[in-house]
């Protein structure tokens, strides 16, 4: 059960972890026998809680408004109180797992990077022409989330790069514990990038840290310059902004300054970069960023 986006009833089941070309399941949740699974059930729930109460406020433009958890959480059959106790052991122990992520990669000198988009942003495209123009100036690892297949990752090896894929089932992000045992498998070089490509999902990814020193946010220029609005969360968690597929700006009615004014008003620090991963337009203004960012996490004073 994911209880923070309240995608699923079933509090304990298990994520694939696909290390190299080879599988293997070990758990990667975040129960301490590593199995952290994510049951859907979207269709079958009622509008009250066990104690008969009424979870759903109406406004007045007729718009339905569900629980007040951290992100509104429906969990069919638990109560508000036990909603939010839920998201708040699961955050916590997510945290913690985080903080010893942190540590590992601050201590190894390795920049850690965590990638949120919804599906279909061109995530892996921008990912995979990175690695290629970067490869004779730094050695860069991945770690791919998807629900299911390891195609994303099997396009990252081409490139030359070491990838390890996690399949979540039907889980809807990945969480630092995930991470933690893929890093084990890749044990990253000291000095090197690690780019962590999450599940395409705007919601619950925005709530869990996975130990990265920035959350980057991948916006297509097709989706709108509404989606700061309708997912202030992620906005408000992420460091910088890359609007992609920037090539097909002259055949849209997309409104560049409108989207970054919105992405400012939910994160006034957000920094935007504009690129096309197709063409490697604005790339090299990407690449300035991570190398800077990633000499700026150099000079910080190390965690033991």
């Amino acid at each position: 059960m994911c209880a923070v986006c309240g995608c699923g009833t079933s509090p304990v089941e298990g994520h694939k972890h696909e290390a190299g070309s080879h599988g293997h399941g070990h758990g990667g949740g975040l129960d301490d026998d590593h199995h952290h699974h994510h049951g859907h059930d979207h269709h079958s729930h009622d509008h009250h809680n066990r104690d008969g109460e009424h979870d759903h406020h109406h406004a007045e433009d007729g718009s339905v408004h569900c629980r007040q958890g951290i992100a509104g959480v429906h969990v069919p059959g638990m109560g508000r109180e036990r909603i939010i106790q839920v998201e708040r052991e699961i955050l916590s122990k997510n945290d913690a797992y985080a903080t010893e992520n942190r540590r590992y990669f601050v201590r190894q000198g390795v920049f850690a990077l965590n990638f949120v988009s919804s599906p279909g942003s061109g995530k892996t495209s921008l990912l995979v022409r990175t690695i290629s123009e970067l490869k004779e100036r730094v050695t860069i690892n991945v770690i791919e989330g998807d629900q299911q297949t390891s195609n994303d990752a099997a396009r990252i090896r081409e490139t030359g790069a070491r990838a390890v894929q996690i399949n979540t089932g039907k889980g809807c992000h990945l969480d630092a514990h995930m991470v933690g045992h893929a890093v084990e498998d890749l044990a990253p070089e000291p000095g090197s990038v690690l780019f962590i490509e999450n599940v395409g999902n705007l919601v619950c990814p925005a709530a869990f840290d996975l130990g990265e020193a920035h959350k980057v946010v991948v916006l297509s220029l097709t989706e709108g310059e509404d989606k700061p609005l309708k997912y202030p969360d992620m906005f408000a968690a992420a460091d910088l902004m890359i609007l992609n597929k920037a090539d097909l700006l002259p055949h849209l009615d997309f409104d560049v300054g409108l989207c970054i004014t919105n992405a400012l008003l939910v994160n006034p620090r957000l920094q935007t970069l504009i690129v096309s991963a197709r063409t490697g337009e604005g790339m090299e203004a990407l690449y300035g960023w991570l190398e800077a960012s990633a000499v700026r996490q150099d000079k910080r004073p190390k965690v033991v």
